[in-house]
């Protein structure tokens, strides 16, 4: 015969209840969001800056004439 085991949880954060969307909270995707958030041009293109943080201008092409290809 098996013995029993029991697992032990924590406390949980949240009641089972909630919703699972907060009416008010914006997406990141939003329209508009994109044109505050550095490294995105307003032609739709992006930067280094987009997927990086340090030192981003590194990841920028050495040739202006060459194509910015993010790192992500």
């Amino acid at each position: 015969m098996k013995k029993k085991t029991t697992i032990k949880t924590g406390r949980r954060d949240v009641r089972p209840d909630a919703p699972a969307h907060v009416k008010g909270v914006h997406a990141g995707n939003t329209s508009g969001n994109y044109d505050r958030q550095d490294g995105h041009l307003p032609d739709g293109r992006s930067t280094a800056r987009r997927s990086t943080g340090i030192n981003p201008g590194r990841h920028d092409p050495i040739d202006p004439g060459m194509p910015n290809l993010s790192p992500a």
